[in-house]
């Protein structure tokens, strides 16, 4: 950063100081533990009958011991992207109007969790429901290591509740699924050939149908080879769009590139560790009582309002803590019928 002409590459400049926090987000708080625990141990040596100061040594044990924790989830996030922006998309289930409410409660969820936890936000693009709630939505969650967290969201969430739509007020299950990738910085090799590419354009539209703005500047980007479509309608101007759903491809390509490195390296292995996309990985129950499960961890938690709230540390924490192939031993023995 001393070096002359720094600044004068803006953009790359910002990169070096998203590396540098990330880099003080471990480091520091690792110099402060080993400070303190030093501190502790010279009030150790002076404690000895002193009941004010052994109270003092419990009080500071406690908060060590909240420090060491902090550190280990740390370790955890170690994978080559763990430090990236994440991509999250959120596609509502079979079932119409009370499936696409479900996927809408979903995404107030995460944008509640960004809120929480001083994450950076955006909705790249939300598809309306025809009566209410979203068909799909893509948010940018922007923040160091928002991935490595985000990432123990993958999977289908399933929603048992008295039905607001139903007027004879029974009991229905509503599914959405939850996608989350890394974002792709430009400089990442992925390979896009652009005759491999259909871009349209098209009118941004917002709840009921009715037009966000006067001009076809949303854009939607298929790679015809895979399928993948990426799209976005958040900016007014029809290149920024282009701009950022060609970024959006290019993480769900490295995503596609990532599981079939995955599934060879399973395959050779002889054994299969990667948790299928279908599998339920937790429940919101709201009736006949309040239960939030997760399957692959086993963290819950009676009070549902709280986690749609947003407050999803402690099944992130599980998820992060609890070995691959204990999540996957969890889903294939309990299932989700116990919910």
């Amino acid at each position: 950063m001393s070096q002359e002409g720094f600044w004068d590459h803006q953009e790359q400049a910002n990169k070096y100081m998203q590396e540098l926090k990330g880099l003080k987000n471990i480091v520091e708080p690792f110099m402060e533990y080993t400070r303190r625990v030093s501190d502790a141990k010279e009030l150790l040596v002076l404690s000895d009958g002193d009941e004010a100061l052994n109270t003092q040594l419990a009080d500071e044990a406690a908060l060590l011991k909240t420090q060491v924790d902090a550190l280990e989830l740390q370790a955890h996030l170690s994978g080559p992207f763990d430090s990236a922006n994440a991509l999250l998309s959120i596609n509502a289930g079979a079932g119409g109007t009370e499936s696409c409410d479900w996927a809408s409660m979903i995404m107030r969820m995460y944008v509640r969790h960004a809120d929480l936890k001083g994450y950076k936000c955006e909705a790249i693009d939300v598809q309306y429901g025809d009566e209410a709630g979203i068909k799909s939505a893509t948010l940018r969650i922007e923040a160091d290591k928002a991935y490595g967290f985000l990432k123990s969201e993958k999977g289908v969430h399933r929603l048992v509740r008295i039905s607001p739509f139903d007027a004879n007020k029974r009991r229905h299950t509503s599914f959405a699924s939850v996608e989350v990738i890394p974002e792709v910085e430009d400089d990442t090799e992925v390979d896009v050939n652009p005759a491999d590419l259909r871009i349209d354009v098209y009118r941004a539209s917002g709840p009921g149908g009715q037009g966000v703005n006067t001009t076809d500047s949303a854009v939607r980007i298929t790679h015809l080879p895979t399928g993948l479509v990426a799209q976005s309608q958040k900016e007014r101007s029809q290149l920024q769009n282009k701009a950022q759903a060609m970024k959006v491809l290019k993480a769900r390509l490295l995503a596609v590139k990532i599981q079939q490195q995955e599934e060879v390296m399973n395959k050779e292995a002889g054994e299969k560790q990667k948790i299928e996309w279908g599998s339920q990985i937790r429940s919101y129950v709201l009736h006949p009582y309040l239960m939030v499960k997760d399957h692959r961890s086993g963290v819950e938690t009676g009070n549902a309002q709280k986690v749609l709230d947003g407050e999803l540390d402690a099944f992130i924490e599980g998820f992060l803590k609890t070995k691959p192939e204990d999540r996957d031993k969890r889903l294939k023995q309990k299932g989700t019928d116990d919910v």
